[in-house]
């Protein structure tokens, strides 16, 4: 059985003599003199040679080749396993074991343990077989470490998670798997029984901190890809620890999920009364358009000294007419309030808001800062009203975090003795503020993973110092404030000392107008040779046109990516027909056929499809392909054309829904419906390494970080390109802080303003044109009080510690009190300016940003061609399955551009599927698309062939 491990042709592999390079035969085969004289001893010229090569045949005798060999390893320092070494190795693979499921792994990491203990590696069988006894030791070891937590009663609770719910019509473990579609009290409710229930299991309470970080997450990915009776047929000794990470791990999830729901719901209130009001507003201007006019026709009556005082009311009332008059006075409108009314139309929304407010107030505990005390304790006041059913609130209630623009809406209600009203508004300023205050993190959920707080996503005092030095040295900063804003005041002066020279000349595309504006002339259009068109048409026209399966075997070949494709659950078989599987699955998720499209056009059974893709097709697998295709592509020659590597950008592609989803939005720009977004980041080299779902509403820049630091490519990434949805002062100063260049291409860049870091008179004295433009004061002191934490804020992120897109938001939403964001956006506002200066002076510059933007484009284009099946609408519901089909998308997207790069030879072949059914395909599928291998939206045609024979 442990041999089943690979394959045939892998385990031959491992017996024989691996396969050398000239690289390799130079850097492992070179005898050193002292090599050379030991070999010498041995008496004949085969046998020196064979020892030297250890080659296999040479020696009359067996024994001569095996006493040859114990005389190379004590040479070199190498032993044979005994009983010693084979302990320490099963010690060693049972510590792995308790982290990482699978035996391929086990087994390489064990081959590597050996290497570095210079201990000779026995027999594949063996070593195996030690790795299967490892993983069977690991398993009763997990049951162990968890016993105590599986108390009789406990255990009866988890097992009756298998058992169907009459009142579900399912089983609760599917139950609690099963996620919100959309923001509605319904399904903040459902969320909020969810959080009962697991609070009853005492899941929130739960301990697993003996069982490995490793070890939990494989658990509970199998958790959640496990049936109910899949589950049920596994021993309790294995079924339990599953179903104790399953639960832990839900209940933050849940927590999270009643948070984010309560936060969109209200805010689905809150932006349906803004077009209220939006409305409201347009038809209040209309009539007072009537009134203006009217008062048009008055003034010059008004302003004539001839007509006499006791003749104009006659004369007005002639002229214009009493029931004119006596109209225009009837229709005068109330002066409006600070906030134009927004909170009084979304009062219209209290009943609705209060049939999902409570509940959540009632199951969350939130915690605060001191800035944030006077909320908290409105929120226990609230509480207690909810609990209570009193209706009114206490005088002593706390409104000092009421926003100015609300605040006479309680003054006037407190004035009319309205308690009723005085209550409405009071509460809704409340919820408003907690959404608020969650967002920024004033106001944090204890046990969340999303809502902590923020304190959480840092590195701790103690852990900072042990990585400040390192930190500094890898990114280039000092750690002193006092050594490093000197540094940065040298590189703003040599930035708008440039600018200077260009404004100077006063007649470029970057200049100064007679107000003393910046004016910045749009880029002219390359001159591109006729030649070098007609060459491209011709490279064109030679590219091949491919089925879009045969491309993606083709791509296997040469990079193996569909390797990183492995088993959920650490199974190490793989079936002959598994890539061919894994193709189908890519190409029916890419092209937005789904699976049942893919397997009507193939003939690949639908069942076949659907265990592919739910065991093999998962983030973390797609990433590692994805990572494989890009770095294959990063190393072929022609590649270093298009661009070193060291520059990216990132922008949002917007997909339409259909069906609600929890991520879709209305944007009327960009859908009928509703739709989503999807986050890429893309080289110079026309790759693309990250992709995110994101809600399309949400602000992009808050994810532009998380891919840069999270990239596992080869690809050296140091600068970062993005229009101006990326870009936020938070940005710009995390990216210097993180040792990056963040360079935007900015709408209305002349408008922005400019920070200088001392007096203005200093700056236009040393800058005469440039220097009037900066027209505000950086606050120096503020940075250099918490460089420190800035560091440790960059840090924290650096060494992923914390999600960028977690702290960016955070940080984004912070009101001025919090001093750590404060600082970091007047650090930002420097890094802006510095940038700023260079960009206009540096027209070059300019036009290779907009190069790189053009090239996100262009892959946009390829990735709305392949996905081109039900109109491009995404149907697939859930926030994971949406990210999986990206990210599907993106490795096909990938696979596609390493093929047009010249370096790929071609040998077209197509995986083949089982007979394709007779019957009359579906309206609803579409066939696979052949691809024209180039990357750009006019090489990428829609086909109509099948990726079958």
């Amino acid at each position: 059985m442990a041999t089943r491990v690979f394959s045939d042709e892998e385990m031959e592999g491992l017996r024989s003599f691996p396969a050398i390079g000239k690289d390799e035969l130079i850097r492992y085969f070179t005898l050193t003199p002292a090599d050379e004289a030991f070999l010498r001893k041995f008496r004949r010229a085969e046998n020196v040679l064979g020892a030297a090569a250890d080659l296999a045949g040479y020696g009359e005798r067996e024994q001569t080749r095996t006493d040859h060999l114990r005389e190379v390893a004590d040479y070199l320092g190498w032993n044979q396993a005994k009983a010693i070494e084979h302990k320490e190795l099963d010690e060693f693979l049972l510590a792995r074991a308790m982290e990482h499921d699978s035996p391929s792994l086990l087994f390489r990491l064990g081959c590597e343990y050996l290497r570095s203990a210079k201990v000779i590696r026995p027999g594949v069988v063996l070593l195996l077989e030690k790795v299967a006894s490892a993983r069977t030791a690991a398993e009763q070891e997990n049951h162990a470490r968890v016993a105590h937590l599986l108390t009789g009663e406990r255990a009866r609770g988890l097992d009756n998670l298998l058992v169907v719910d009459p009142a579900l019509r399912s089983s609760r473990l599917h139950w609690l798997g099963t996620g919100p579609v959309q923001a509605s009290p319904t399904s903040v409710g459902g969320e909020v029984e969810k959080l009962l229930f697991l609070r009853g299991l005492d899941a929130h309470a739960l301990d697993l901190s003996a069982l490995p970080a490793e070890r939990r997450r494989h658990l509970a990915q199998i958790g959640r890809r496990l049936t109910a009776q899949a589950l049920e047929r596994r021993e309790a000794n294995r079924r339990h620890p599953i179903l104790l990470t399953l639960l832990a791990q839900s209940a933050v999830d849940v927590l999270d999920s009643v948070v984010q729901l309560f936060d969109q719901t209200l805010s689905g209130s809150e932006s349906r009364a803004r077009i209220k009001l939006r409305d409201e507003l347009a038809e209040r201007a209309k009539l007072s358009e009537d009134r203006l006019t009217l008062l048009d026709e008055i003034l010059p009556v008004l302003a004539d000294a001839g007509i006499p005082d006791e003749a104009v009311g006659t004369l007005l009332r002639g002229k214009i007419g009493m029931s004119r008059l006596i109209a225009a006075n009837a229709g005068a409108t109330v002066r409006l309030p600070r906030d134009h009314g927004h909170l009084r139309l979304l009062e219209g929304s209290y009943t609705y808001i209060r049939q999902f407010a409570p509940k959540v107030l009632k199951a969350v505990r939130f915690k605060g800062g001191t800035e944030a005390q006077p909320l908290i304790e409105a929120l226990q006041i609230l509480q207690e009203l909810n609990a209570t059913g009193a209706r009114t609130v206490p005088e002593a209630a706390p409104t000092l975090f009421v926003p100015t623009r609300w605040q006479g809406y309680l003054d006037g209600a407190a004035a009319k003795g309205d308690a009723t009203a005085y209550r409405h508004y009071w509460e809704l300023c409340v919820l408003l503020s907690l959404r608020d205050g969650l967002r920024s993190g004033d106001v944090y959920v204890p046990g969340s993973r999303r809502y902590d707080n923020p304190e959480t996503y840092l590195f701790k005092p103690a852990q900072w110092e042990a990585h400040r030095v390192e930190f500094c040295r890898l990114v280039g900063k000092s750690p002193e404030a006092c050594e490093a804003l000197p540094l940065v005041m040298d590189e703003l002066d040599e930035a708008l000392s440039d600018l200077e020279d260009t404004l100077k000349g006063g007649d470029g595309p970057v200049r100064l107008n007679d107000a003393g504006e910046l004016v910045i002339s749009p880029l002219t259009a390359e001159d591109i040779p006729s030649e070098a068109e007609e060459l491209h048409g011709e490279l064109e026209r030679m590219l091949p046109n491919v089925p879009i399966a045969s491309l993606l075997v083709e791509m296997d070949r040469h990079t193996g990516f569909l390797d990183c494709f492995t088993h959920a659950g650490g199974k190490q078989a793989r079936s002959p027909q598994l890539k061919r599987n894994l193709i189908a699955c890519l190409i029916g998720l890419s092209t937005n056929m789904g699976l049942h499209g893919m397997a009507t056009s193939c003939g690949i059974p639908y069942d076949v499809l659907a265990w592919t893709a739910e065991w093999y097709i998962r983030e973390d697998t797609l990433r590692e392909a994805n990572i494989c295709l890009v770095n294959y592509h990063h190393q072929l020659p022609m590649t270093a054309m298009f661009g070193s590597g060291t520059l990216s950008s990132s922008d949002g592609q917007r997909f339409p829904t259909r069906g609600k989803s929890i991520t879709a939005r209305h944007l009327n720009k960009y859908f009928v419906g509703e739709g989503i977004s999807t986050y890429t980041h893309v080289s110079d080299q026309h790759s693309t390494f990250g992709t995110k779902v994101i809600v399309a509403t949400h602000r992009e820049a808050h994810y532009v970080l998380d891919e840069i630091l999270g990239n596992a490519t080869d690809l050296p990434i140091t600068e970062h390109a993005t229009d101006t949805h990326g870009v936020t002062l938070v940005n710009f100063g995390l990216f210097d802080l993180v040792g990056k260049q963040l360079s935007p291409r900015i709408r209305d860049l002349g408008k922005i303003a400019l920070y200088r870091m001392g007096a203005r008179a200093d700056y236009e004295e040393k800058f005469p044109t440039a220097g009037p433009l900066l027209t505000k004061k950086a606050n120096l002191d503020l940075v250099a009080d918490h460089w420190d934490d800035l560091l440790r804020l960059a840090g924290s992120l650096k060494y992923g510690h914390a999600t960028a897109s977690l702290i960016v938001g955070k940080l984004s939403a912070s009101s001025r009190q919090n001093a750590l964001a404060t600082a970091l956006k007047e650090y930002g506002a420097i890094r802006r300016t510095i940038y700023a200066a260079k960009y206009l002076s540096d027209p070059v510059y300019r036009r290779k940003i907009a190069r790189q933007l053009n090239k996100g484009e262009s892959l946009h284009a390829l990735r709305r061609q392949l996905h081109y099946a039900r109109e491009g609408k995404i149907t697939r519901r859930q926030p994971e399955q949406q990210n999986e089909q990206a990210w599907c998308l993106t490795v096909v997207t990938n696979a596609v551009a390493n093929c047009a790069t010249p370096a790929v030879r071609w040998t077209p072949t197509c995986w083949p599927t089982s007979p394709r059914p007779a019957a009359r395909r579906s309206t609803t599928t579409a066939p696979s698309p052949s691809t024209t291998t180039a990357n750009s939206p006019s090489s990428t045609r829609r086909a109509t062939d099948r990726c079958g024979p």
